[in-house]
């Protein structure tokens, strides 16, 4: 179907299009910006007045439940989610049930997820079979199948030498590793280590299990040249080793979660199961830091570090709850809380969720490369028109995602999505 979108602010972050005109597209593609094709007939045409017309967000961290839920219908739920919160592209760790460490595990999920007609995704193959951290995969055959890099999402390495053989493994063939620095021994409590912790007797994880690994994965990366992407960074002290590594010109990227980005340890309050996150949630002049860090582009992207956890798993005491929280839905809305609580630019605050994003991604995208996270002419048509002047409660009959459990439940958050198109079609619609 031809669709025309028009009198709405179109806003492209990677080229400074800032402008009310409209988007004609046609065959999957934006084939007009600002101007229509000659004899361009539109099969339906959306009035965007008053509302932004934006790239489709790209969301580097969203776990969706599959392999291991099919029978819950996790899929669907949370790529409905993604849609409905604007995501047109998403990366998936490699943590389900079984490990995406085969091929055709990988293809399989690809072509559930395609089946669905909704957000694309990108999965992240597991760095060693089983997450095991001993044999490391078939890189170059999960590659073939789909995977844009290689994690080992939330289980650490216990040994230095496989990582090293990982990161020379992949600098082999240029693939990218994604690491969450923490090292395996001092991360293994439930709270920032500080007062909070210390007064209510939670196991702490200090701010040096981010560093020390950090540190380690920096001097890999310099004997082996490997390309490697932090996931979700947490304290000030981690923000200053990225910034000296990417002066160093490591070929080093990162992201921070949106809780992370605007909530402290003190969030838990009184052991609220809803801030039990991973990495903890640390102290004001970290979540500082952080925010300076992602407008002054030090770190690159922001991320929903979606998870969708049960009520069963969330009804336990604090530290032994399931950490993880949901935020597919959450995440446009607070890129631009943040933009209005920081004095961030708008489209700095845009770009961290859209084309920063899918830079991260680079050549992996393939033919997509170009335009994913773009408005412009001959690019794919993933889309999403915001109403910037909506505001909306964060609770559960707001979400789509069968994840009800977030720190920002009770919030009031800015901006909501009318309607979100993929490759050229509505895939979500309010």
């Amino acid at each position: 179907m031809k669709i025309l979108i028009e009198n709405g602010r179109v806003i492209d972050p990677a080229s400074g299009l800032d402008k009310v005109c409209s988007v004609a597209l046609a065959a999957g593609r934006i084939i007009g910006v600002d101007r229509l094709p000659a004899g361009f007939a539109p099969g339906r045409t959306l009035d965007a007045s008053g509302c932004l017309v934006l790239p489709g967000l790209v969301d580097l961290a969203a776990r969706l439940g599959e392999p291991g839920h099919e029978h819950e219908g996790m899929l669907e739920s949370e790529m409905a989610a993604a849609v409905a919160g604007g995501v047109t592209s998403l990366v998936c760790p490699p943590d389900t049930e079984p490990v995406l460490d085969e091929p055709g595990l990988v293809q399989m999920l690809k072509f559930r997820a395609e089946k669905l007609h909704q957000a694309r995704l990108f999965p992240l193959g597991a760095l060693t079979r089983g997450l095991a951290g001993e044999g490391l995969t078939e890189m170059a055959e999960l590659t073939e199948s789909g995977c844009v890099g290689f994690s080992q999402a939330e289980v650490q390495l216990a040994s230095t030498q496989v990582l090293q053989r990982a990161l020379q493994y992949a600098a082999t063939f240029d693939y990218t590793v994604w690491l969450r620095p923490q090292e395996l021994h001092l991360g293994r409590g439930v709270a920032a280590s500080g007062p909070l912790a210390t007064r209510m007797g939670l196991a702490d994880v200090p701010v040096a299990a981010e560093t020390i690994a950090l540190h380690t994965i920096f001097e890999l990366m310099k004997t082996t040249g490997a390309r490697v992407h932090l996931c979700r960074l947490s304290s000030a002290a981690g923000v200053e080793l990225v910034r000296q590594a990417k002066a160093e010109g490591l070929r080093v990227s990162c992201d921070v979660s949106i809780n992370s980005l605007m909530f402290t340890d003190t969030d838990i309050g009184y052991f609220d199961s809803r801030a039990r996150l991973m990495p903890p949630l640390r102290q004001q002049r970290d979540r500082e830091a952080l925010s300076k860090a992602l407008a002054d582009g030090s770190i690159d992207a922001l991320v929903s570090d979606h998870t969708a956890v049960d009520d069963d798993a969330k009804a336990l005491p604090f530290a032994e709850a399931e950490a993880g929280a949901t935020g597919l839905e959450l995440l446009l809305s607070v890129a631009f809380k943040w933009s209005q609580d920081a004095g961030v630019p708008l489209a700095r605050a845009l770009s961290v969720v859209t084309h920063e994003p899918a830079r991260v991604l680079g050549a992996s995208l393939g033919t997509l490369q170009a335009s994913v996270g773009r408005v412009v002419e001959g690019g794919v048509g993933d889309l999403c028109i915001v109403d910037p002047q909506a505001h909306w409660t964060v609770g559960p009959a707001e979400l789509v995602s069968q994840g009800r459990h977030t720190p920002f439940s009770g919030y009031e958050l800015p901006a909501r999505v009318r309607a979100t198109l993929v490759g050229g079609q509505i895939a979500f619609e309010r």
